[in-house]
Protein backbone atom coordinates (compact mmCIF):
# COMPACT_ATOMS: atom_id res chain seq x y z
CA UNK A 1 0.00 0.00 0.00
CA UNK A 2 1.43 3.53 -0.94
CA UNK A 3 1.86 6.10 2.00
CA UNK A 4 -0.12 9.42 0.91
CA UNK A 5 1.19 12.23 2.66
CA UNK A 6 -1.15 14.99 3.90
CA UNK A 7 -0.97 18.60 2.66
CA UNK A 8 1.11 20.34 5.01
CA UNK A 9 3.12 18.39 6.68
CA UNK A 10 6.86 18.09 6.73
CA UNK A 11 9.13 15.23 4.94
CA UNK A 12 12.72 14.93 4.40
CA UNK A 13 14.31 14.30 1.41
CA UNK A 14 15.19 10.68 0.85
CA UNK A 15 17.88 11.19 -1.27
CA UNK A 16 20.46 14.00 -3.37
CA UNK A 17 18.50 16.35 -5.69
CA UNK A 18 21.89 17.86 -7.43
CA UNK A 19 19.92 19.88 -9.85
CA UNK A 20 18.52 21.83 -7.37
CA UNK A 21 21.18 21.65 -5.20
CA UNK A 22 19.58 19.85 -2.08
CA UNK A 23 21.09 17.37 0.08
CA UNK A 24 19.30 13.74 1.72
CA UNK A 25 17.71 15.19 4.89
CA UNK A 26 16.48 18.26 3.92
CA UNK A 27 12.90 19.37 4.94
CA UNK A 28 10.11 20.59 3.61
CA UNK A 29 6.58 21.18 3.53
CA UNK A 30 4.46 19.39 1.11
CA UNK A 31 1.81 21.96 -0.66
CA UNK A 32 0.16 19.86 -3.69
CA UNK A 33 -0.17 15.93 -4.08
CA UNK A 34 -0.55 14.55 -7.75
CA UNK A 35 -2.29 10.93 -7.97
CA UNK A 36 -1.24 9.22 -11.20
CA UNK A 37 -2.45 6.07 -12.87
CA UNK A 38 -2.01 2.52 -11.59
CA UNK A 39 1.77 1.38 -12.12
CA UNK A 40 2.90 4.82 -12.10
CA UNK A 41 4.10 6.76 -9.06
CA UNK A 42 2.48 9.43 -7.07
CA UNK A 43 4.27 12.75 -6.67
CA UNK A 44 3.92 15.91 -4.86
CA UNK A 45 5.22 19.43 -4.77
CA UNK A 46 7.59 20.42 -2.03
CA UNK A 47 8.14 24.22 -0.23
CA UNK A 48 11.19 25.26 2.19
CA UNK A 49 14.32 24.31 1.68
CA UNK A 50 14.98 27.84 3.12
CA UNK A 51 14.69 28.67 -0.02
CA UNK A 52 11.93 30.96 -0.76
CA UNK A 53 9.30 31.12 -3.55
CA UNK A 54 10.34 27.71 -5.16
CA UNK A 55 8.46 24.57 -5.38
CA UNK A 56 9.64 21.39 -6.81
CA UNK A 57 8.38 18.42 -7.66
CA UNK A 58 9.28 15.21 -6.14
CA UNK A 59 8.28 11.09 -6.96
CA UNK A 60 7.04 9.47 -3.55
CA UNK A 61 9.92 7.25 -3.33
CA UNK A 62 12.55 10.69 -2.87
CA UNK A 63 10.85 11.91 0.50
CA UNK A 64 10.51 10.21 3.85
CA UNK A 65 8.75 11.25 6.77
CA UNK A 66 10.25 13.81 9.24
CA UNK A 67 10.29 11.37 12.51
CA UNK A 68 11.91 8.35 10.26
CA UNK A 69 15.01 10.83 9.13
Amino acid sequence: MKIQYPLFSQVALAQDLPEYNLKRGDIATIVEYYHKAEGEEDGYSLEGFDVPQVTIEVAASQIIPVVQW
